[in-house]
């Protein structure tokens, strides 16, 4: 039977390929022995410190609520109503916060114009705009796209137009002496040289923009699940409190999942090292 030989690159190759699925399964399996702890530890706090605790539910309880309200399917309008109101949102802050910010960077005294309003309304938290936007908008959807808005618009547009002031002059220098319309530059040289940026700020952003949509829920809203733990916390039902919440952790950190996925694809050379 012949041997069958093969190259130096080959044999590195698979070398290379060996060692990083080792370590992508040595890191799953840190990760889930942080999760699996926290579930030791609050299962043993509940158990063994607070016997006598009937509030707090213990982990296989929640669980059950979990299994319930996913298998009876009711949650499903909850979470389908809060991804609305996110992506809606998120969406209109996405356009204009880099819409904004690569005007703002290209047009320095339109920079200098906007730093002061931004740096004043940029500390107030998105929490803060709901009294405001149900005296405006009432309780509905409006109201809510206004909350995520205020929330993803300021992470977007600071790291966009820190990425659009990042650029070297450089560029510019070489974009003036071959005489580049302002459009090419700004699409083919400001845009993308500022996208790694840009996706930082997604990714804040949309961190924020979930968050802002629960607390909004949570006071002026008739749907959503932040509106699903509000109305189990005056039913009492903390078992369904907590599964909501487990669920909003989970959405949330599938959100995150999905950008820096889209990022790859649009831009691989951010992500080498």
């Amino acid at each position: 039977m012949a041997t069958k030989w093969i190259s130096v690159r080959e044999y590195f190759k698979l070398m290379a390929t060996s060692i990083f699925t080792k370590h992508r399964a040595q890191d799953l399996l840190i990760k889930l022995s942080s999760i699996l702890s926290v579930l030791l530890f609050w299962h043993i706090l509940l158990v063994l410190v607070f016997p006598a605790n009937t509030i707090i539910p213990t982990p296989s309880e929640v669980f059950i609520a979990l299994s319930d309200i996913v298998t009876n399917g009711d949650i499903f309008a909850h979470v389908f109503a809060s991804l609305i109101r996110v992506v809606v949102g998120f969406l209109i802050a996405t356009f204009i916060g880099v819409g904004l910010a690569l005007v703002a960077g290209y047009y320095k005294k339109v920079g200098i114009f906007l730093n002061p309003l931004i740096e004043f309304l940029r500390p107030i938290p998105p929490i803060a705009w709901i009294p405001i936007a149900i005296l405006i908008f009432g309780l509905g959807n409006t109201s809510a796209y206004f909350i995520v808005f205020m929330g993803a618009f300021f992470p977007i547009f600071t790291n966009s137009f820190f990425g659009v002031n990042s650029l070297p002059t450089i560029y510019e220098n070489v974009a003036r002496s071959f005489e580049i319309k302002k459009s090419i530059f700004i699409k083919e040289i400001l845009l993308k040289f500022s996208l790694p940026y840009i996706f930082t700020g997604l990714k804040i952003g949309i961190g924020m923009a979930w968050m802002s949509v629960i607390a909004a829920e949570l006071i002026g809203a008739q749907s959503g699940l932040g509106y699903f733990i509000q109305l189990n916390r005056l039913l009492l039902r903390t078992d369904n409190v907590i599964a909501g919440m487990i669920l909003i952790g989970v959405i949330g950190y599938v959100l995150s999942w999905l950008l820096l996925t889209v990022e790859k694809k649009i831009i691989p050379w951010g992500n080498k090292k």
